[in-house]
């Protein structure tokens, strides 16, 4: 017994000094700095499309003609620096046959300013004002991140579906004359004509068979006084608007 009695201090002694507590000068000095703070990155503001300042185009002698009165509106005109082809991808259409599917959708009404019919629903080359061209209002046909297509872009629609055949030989015609109107009355340069699938949006509108290049030419052609406005019968295949010759 007497013999473990020496072993037996040893070990109350290690235990007493591993739970001291440690000394104040032992311990560390207080800290008073608080940790980094991390501000969650504002997000950025949408972007507002902003339209260039342009001066109108004047129209030459020889481009003159007469157009119809509800293609001239009284209202103040909007800043237009784009014209939108589409086609309907219907076999049929009109004005109010899409004012009523775009109703239908909880639009407020019709979303192109002008539809060129093909005979089914609508004369075949007849062109249709749309609801919005005399108030002079924004379109509803070509939405992008920016919205700059549908404020500032005139919706031209063409009844019919063109990725399964071409336009009538009307269609083409009453479209490159409507267009060159546009240009020149609003100064809307022929790189703006562009076909809705060129807004950046996926799809395939206006079609393959819709040469939107061939229409920016004959519509120029137009707007130049180069070619008449009554230059002779369209093809209804081939390079669109292509005089037959």
């Amino acid at each position: 017994m007497v013999r473990f009695f020496p072993v037996i201090l040893i070990a109350a002694a290690a235990l007493l000094q591993g739970c001291q507590t440690p000394s104040t000068a032992e311990m560390p000095g207080p800290n008073f700095n608080a940790p980094p703070l991390v501000l969650a990155a504002r997000p950025p503001a949408p972007v507002q499309y902003q339209p260039p300042i342009s001066t109108p185009v004047t129209p030459k002698a020889t481009s003159k003609i007469n157009v119809p009165r509800e293609w001239m509106v009284a209202a103040a005109a909007r800043p237009w620096r784009w014209i939108v082809i589409h086609h309907s991808a219907t076999p049929n259409g009109s004005v109010a046959a899409f004012d009523r599917m775009h109703k239908q959708k909880g639009w407020d009404e019709c979303g192109y300013h002008f539809v060129i019919g093909n005979g089914d629903g609508a004369g075949d080359g007849q062109i249709e004002v749309g609801p919005r061209w005399p108030k002079q209002k924004w379109g509803a046909h070509a939405k992008t991140p920016d919205n700059k297509y549908n404020e500032f872009g005139i919706g031209i629609c063409l009844v019919g579906n063109f990725e399964n055949s071409r336009p009538t030989a009307k269609q083409q015609q009453s479209l490159a004359k409507l267009t060159s109107y546009l240009m020149r009355t609003y100064g809307i340069s022929s790189g703006n004509i562009v076909g809705h699938q060129d807004t950046g949006k996926s799809t395939a509108c206006p079609g393959r068979y819709m040469n939107v290049a061939a229409v920016r030419k004959m519509a120029t052609s137009y707007a130049e006084g180069t070619v008449p406005m009554n230059s002779g019968t369209y093809a209804t295949a081939g390079e669109l608007l292509v005089p037959v010759r």
